[in-house]
């Protein structure tokens, strides 16, 4: 019983975590003069910062131990960093909802691949099913966006804000393995992932240099850039490194399709995106692939291995 309540206390910090995220396109659109990379390396780095300064007395009892992973602290760092870049370019991009749905749902295949290859690690029945269920929601929601007025400039534009979300949700759930790996060899919670991301910090925040100009040009700006670091960014991951100690990687990418959903409708209700009947379905087998995963489990489950 114990463990079972620990998974939902994960789930429910995870699922907080992504609505959270999902209100960053919309409020990234309020100040359209910043550029992509400005929001992505502004938002990424001061957040990680802040995650520093909040464990630094957990930071230092598990250096040591970070620092005897130095691959797996580099490839996370790296992953960290590139992720809000190609997260926000593909947004603006593609627009608030296709660009957080395809970064997003890309990640649990990418999570379980990783799992599945390197930590070798079994697939349930339960986590295909939902995740055939939640891609075919995706594509729906993708294919349901109603044409924009740009041509078939436009339409590069989006393919270029599709690709970019694909690299997005690779390194998304790149470095939530290898949170998971660090916490699963000991390492705290609140230190694998601060010390991950002030890594990236460090890559991240130079940047601004070159492109951060407009940031605190106003105080629409301002407040934007602010929020962006405090809550998404630095409160979003505080509840997403409490939760990966409770449930793996691929779970809990899989219950991050909840961001998109959110995304979805506030890029709808306050941008003024529209979306077919086929892209509102899409939002329902989402919502179900999620339901799935919250599902306990009557019986023993078979097990889907794949072969390497």
């Amino acid at each position: 019983m114990e463990r079972e309540g620990n998974g939902l206390k994960g789930a429910i910090a995870i699922i907080v975590a992504s609505l959270l995220w999902g209100t960053t396109g919309t409020a990234a659109s309020y100040s359209p003069d910043v550029s992509a990379l400005a929001i992505g390396a502004f938002s990424m780095g001061i957040g990680g910062l802040l995650l520093v300064i909040t464990a630094r007395k957990k930071l230092v009892v598990d250096y040591y131990q970070l620092l005897e992973k130095p691959s797996l602290l580099l490839l996370g760092a790296f992953s960290i960093a590139i992720y809000p870049l190609t997260f926000y370019s593909a947004m603006r991009l593609s627009g608030v909802a296709l660009g957080t749905v395809v970064s997003i749902a890309t990640a649990p295949l990418f999570a379980v691949i990783l799992e599945r290859l390197i930590s070798k690690k079994s697939i349930s029945r339960q986590w295909c099913v939902s995740f055939i269920i939640g891609a075919t929601g995706i594509v729906l929601l993708a294919l349901g966006r109603e044409a924009t007025t740009h041509g078939s400039h436009g339409h590069l534009l989006t393919t270029v804000g599709i690709l970019l979300g694909g690299i997005a949700g690779l390194t998304y759930a790149t470095y939530s393995w290898v949170t998971r790996r660090l916490i699963e060899s000991g390492v705290h919670s609140q230190s694998a992932m601060s010390g991950l991301f002030g890594c990236a910090a460090l890559l991240l925040l130079p940047s601004l240099y070159f492109t951060g100009d407009n940031l605190f040009a106003s105080p629409t700006n301002t407040l934007v850039s602010l929020y962006m670091a405090v809550i998404p960014m630095f409160l979003g991951y505080l509840l997403f490194s409490f939760g990966l100690n409770f449930i793996d990687a691929s779970k809990a990418t899989l219950i991050t399709l909840i961001e998109p959903l959110m995304a979805t409708l506030l890029a709808v209700l306050i941008i003024g995106e529209r979306f077919k009947a086929m892209g509102w379905l899409g939002v329902v087998l989402i919502s179900l692939s999620l339901f799935l995963q919250t599902l306990k489990h009557q019986y023993p489950e078979k097990i889907i291995t794949i072969s390497s």
